[in-house]
């Protein structure tokens, strides 16, 4: 089969078309013949550092949907056909193939009203915001929201579910291109990190309290920061990395949660509840694209070719939405 590689730890540059063995399913696993795959930031991270599970040449990615082509010993839920999404782990061999394994207790069934390019597109980015905004933090209506890199696929379905929630303000930041794009995805104020002080904007625009909610995708540092921009009571939800202080955080009157992200952990938690999760909320989240609450955002469909150029792309920040390989 045709697939992406990487031969060693590298940037996307460095990945390669090759041809590889078709994969087997084991036990409790399907094998999927993939029809669209999405680009993660997630993609090109991992493959910069590797990982010592990995044997080389390695096929990277995440996210796929496609049909069933095969089950493994004891998988009931699916037969040979059937069409599929699914956010696979990290530490097996990926999606960048026209054939991959996964889970089979994590896919998800694709609704008759969904494309491939709409399957593929949302798992990673998608479920890290579902999983912040509704299982977390439990948004509520009436309630502020800060969400980070709104143009970033987290950001963007993250900015549409919280307007499903009902949650206002929703605040975002981006680059001034982005804001008329942002706008139309449901922000009511789009802050540009380049030239304002985000800190001050939320001030100005919660009346001084704070936002009731901040979803962080970028680092650290930032997530540090953000406890100031925090309502009494407020929650933060970070996906690339926590506060370094919290217990000892000033001033020790205000009362505040965080929740630390990794989706993908779910496959190594050997937890069959965590694993059956990532397939209800796959669900779930293709039922509000099917009933067009919330869209996929496929900004651009490319050939499998074309993923390492691609990839290299988004690793420059100059994409937002998705980025969806066609098979």
């Amino acid at each position: 089969m045709k697939a992406i590689v990487i031969n060693a730890p590298g940037a996307p540059d460095t990945f390669t078309m090759a041809d590889m063995p078709v994969p087997q399913p084991g036990p409790g696993e399907i094998r999927v013949q993939n029809k669209a795959i999405s680009l993660n930031p997630a993609d090109y991270k991992m493959a910069a550092n590797g990982n010592p599970a990995w044997q080389y040449p390695f096929i990277p990615g995440l996210d796929a949907a496609g049909i069933v082509d095969a089950v493994g010993e004891g998988v009931t839920r699916w037969a040979v056909g059937d069409r599929v999404a699914y956010h696979g782990s990290f530490m097996k061999p990926g999606t960048y193939a026209e054939y991959s394994v996964t889970n089979a207790r994590t896919a998800g069934r694709i609704p008759q009203g969904v494309s491939y390019e709409e399957a593929a597109a949302f798992p990673c980015a998608g479920l890290t915001a579902y999983q912040a905004l509704i299982d977390k933090m439990n948004v509520k209506a009436g309630r502020s929201i800060l969400i980070h890199a709104g143009a970033g696929g987290v950001g963007g379905y993250a900015i549409q579910l919280a307007k499903l929630l009902g949650a206002s303000p929703i605040l975002t930041t981006a680059s001034e291109a982005n804001n008329e794009y942002l706008q139309q995805l449901g922000a009511d104020v789009v802050i540009d990190y380049h030239t304002e002080d985000v800190a001050a904007r939320v001030k100005e625009a919660t009346n001084g309290l704070g936002v009731d909610y901040i979803l962080n995708s970028l680092n650290r540092a930032t997530a540090q920061a953000d406890l100031t921009m925090l309502a009494f009571g407020g929650q933060l939800a970070c996906i690339a990395g926590a506060p370094e202080t919290v217990a000892d955080f000033q001033p020790s009157h205000k009362t505040f949660s965080v929740h630390k992200m990794m989706l993908g952990g779910a496959h190594l938690s050997g937890d069959a509840r965590a694993e059956s999760e990532l397939a209800m909320m796959t669900e779930e989240f293709m039922q509000l694209i099917d009933d067009r609450m919330i869209d996929a955002m496929v900004e651009k469909t490319i050939s499998l070719a074309e993923i390492p150029a691609e990839l290299t792309r988004l690793s420059q920040r100059h994409v937002r939405g998705k980025i969806v390989a066609v098979l």
